[in-house]
């Protein structure tokens, strides 16, 4: 995935995000241990391995968390993947349940442009990824677009232009829009990886730029919906005051923007120094959405109950777990916390990227390092990943959302007494109750002893649909009973319950009391040596800037891109970072210097 030499090959073809996976990356996760031990709170999870939990699940399936959106489970594709519309990796998806892909693909977004399918500054773009290749694999897929409108290279102009194109010219019906991508990382905060060619790179000139293309985009259509770029809560520079400035980005954007706006953007990409840490993360969704929800409600005035959260980019990378087991677990949980917790979506980063460094192992499994959920097929070092489009076990953790949940169903309340072992339920359109039951303990099964209230299941043995460690494919079988099962080690097990005569209120459950979670604190920085290289995501768990060094030279482990100008970075007063958000090794040497900051 990080070729030495750049061409339009498949082979050597540049991908968004591989830089995460560098040897780099595990030199800035071993700097940060620290700080991010002491970020994960007194009640982090530690998992044994010789602990094998007994725990009670609780789910109270009369209280309704929300109904599941058609736009639940998503993924990002971008221009430079050449496999971006093979037909199997359509096929796979539309088998996986995604029924939203976000395109051109995270920073390209912001120098891309549409009409001619290039970049700012020519750098690189697959053949046959542009917008109507796009559409046509999104319709056999069956998956709505989110499309990002370049802000940080573009116009409103050309903004409204794609929508008239999209919605009016070809009749796509594209109701998604973003504004940018992580337009705060265009170094107003000191860091720059993100695109932005404007003058002002403030957060009052996104706002106010924000409204003219939200203005400019509705006046071709009123039925598309405009979303804004907000930091994520907890995580650099959210809280961040610039000199000058009266308020941070979210605060200064939405008490300008709020009212022209339909939803709202972040990206989550948690830390954590093991897989025990990684997967503690979904607990703090919590906190995160509702001081989103809190700021909108200060801002947005009258709609405010219909701006919508979507979290447009996530996944694992930021974990030594990327495509064994504890990523497939971290992404099931993940996807329906976010739900649970009101999100209109959420989109895995990403269909494909590729290894950043050779395979390692992590709890007895192979790890490929590669952000995609389909393998690329590639090789570094002499070591290969699986054959093209092999699915990676995080594809089968965002698999088995399907037997889970579909659109229309009704999330409901469930609790786990241990949170060795996470729970997540549905109630179906049939009537029936679909219990999700992940065991976090990489080594030893869990006792699982389940208690209804609002739902009787019918006796007997019941479905259940796995997928274990180790696993290639989900599992089905009829084993143990609504009351009481036994979850293999590093599982995924849906218990699919049919209701018994006696079961009452089958009607629509009542709604959940609204959270009060805290809103999160940013963790504290943490020293780097100059010279080391990480990401954006690492440096928001630290709180530190990434500052841009040699604008013409290429740092040893930084893959080209067939960008010009790439450049590498140094540590100044902090933790070094790259980016995080949309682009792996591309977004090492995204910044040209035509882009200074």
């Amino acid at each position: 995935m990080s070729p030495d030499d750049p061409t339009t090959t498949e082979q050597s073809m540049p991908r968004g995000r591989t830089h995460r996976r560098n040897r780099t990356r595990r030199r800035i996760v071993a700097v940060a241990v620290a700080v991010l031990v002491a970020g994960a709170g007194a009640g982090a999870l530690a998992l044994s391995a010789n602990a094998a939990p007994s725990v009670d699940i609780t789910v109270d399936a009369g209280t309704s968390l929300g109904t599941v959106p058609s736009t639940a489970v998503g993924l990002n594709t971008a221009v430079y993947d050449p496999n971006m519309n093979d037909a199997t990796a359509s096929s796979l998806m539309k088998a996986a349940g995604v029924r939203q892909l976000r395109f051109p693909g995270g920073s390209y977004a912001d120098a891309y442009h549409w009409k001619t399918h290039t970049l700012t500054d020519g750098g690189w773009v697959a053949p046959g990824t542009d917008f109507d290749h796009f559409m046509a694999s999104a319709k056999r897929v069956g998956a709505q677009p989110i499309i990002t409108a370049n802000y940080g290279s573009g116009t409103p102009q050309e903004a409204a232009d794609w929508v008239k194109y999209a919605n009016v010219d070809k009749g796509y019906g594209v109701k998604y829009w973003e504004i940018g991508n992580e337009v705060s990382g265009n170094g107003y905060y000191g860091s720059k990886w993100e695109v932005d060619n404007h003058a002002d790179k403030s957060p009052t000139a996104y706002a106010n730029n924000l409204v003219a293309y939200a203005k400019a985009m509705k006046a071709v259509d009123p039925k598309v919906k405009i979303g804004a770029v907000l930091n994520t809560p907890g995580y650099w520079p959210d809280a961040v005051k610039a000199p000058g400035d009266n308020a941070d980005w979210n605060h200064t954007v939405l008490s300008i923007a709020g009212k022209s706006i339909d939803f709202v953007i972040i990206h989550w990409y948690p830390g954590g120094t093991g897989t025990a840490d990684l997967l503690n993360t979904p607990a703090k969704i919590a906190g995160a959405t509702s001081a989103v929800r809190s700021l909108v409600n200060t801002y947005a005035g009258a709609h405010a109950a219909s701006v919508g959260i979507a979290v447009t980019e996530t996944d694992s990378s930021m974990s030594p777990a990327l495509t064994s087991q504890a990523a497939a677990l971290f992404a099931s949980d993940t996807y329906m916390s976010w739900l649970e917790h009101g999100a209109v979506s959420a989109d895995w980063w990403d269909l494909h990227n590729g290894m950043g460094t050779a395979p390692t192992t992590v709890n007895g499994e192979t790890d490929y390092l590669d952000q995609g959920v389909l393998s690329s097929g590639k090789c570094v070092g002499g070591k290969c990943e699986p054959a093209r489009e092999t699915p990676f076990p995080t594809y089968c953790g965002i698999r088995s959302l399907t037997a889970l949940a579909q659109p229309g169903d009704t999330m409901v309340k469930a609790s786990s007494a241990n949170p060795a072992v996470a729970v997540h339920a549905v109630r179906s359109s049939n009537g029936g109750l679909n219990v999700m039951l992940i065991n976090k303990n990489p080594q030893n099964a869990a006792q699982v002893s389940l208690s209804y209230a609002g739902y009787t299941p019918a006796p007997g043995t019941v479905r259940t649909v796995s997928y274990t460690k180790g696993g290639t494919a989900l599992t089905t079988a009829t084993r143990g009973t609504a009351a009481a099962q036994t979850l293999p080690p590093y599982s995924i097990t849906t218990l699919q319950l049919k209701p018994s005569s006696a079961t009452v209120g089958n009607g629509i459950p009542s709604p959940a009391p609204t959270p009060t979670a805290a809103t999160p604190t940013p963790a504290a920085p943490v020293a780097s040596a100059a010279g080391t290289i990480g990401t954006r995501a690492q440096a928001t768990a630290a709180g530190a800037p990434i500052v841009r060094a040699d604008r013409n030279s290429t740092g040893g482990d930084l893959a080209a891109t067939g960008m010009s100008n790439a450049v590498t970075y140094s540590a100044a007063g902090g933790l070094l970072a790259l980016a995080a958000g949309s682009v792996l090794v591309l977004r090492q040497r995204r910044s040209r210097t035509s882009h200074g900051g």
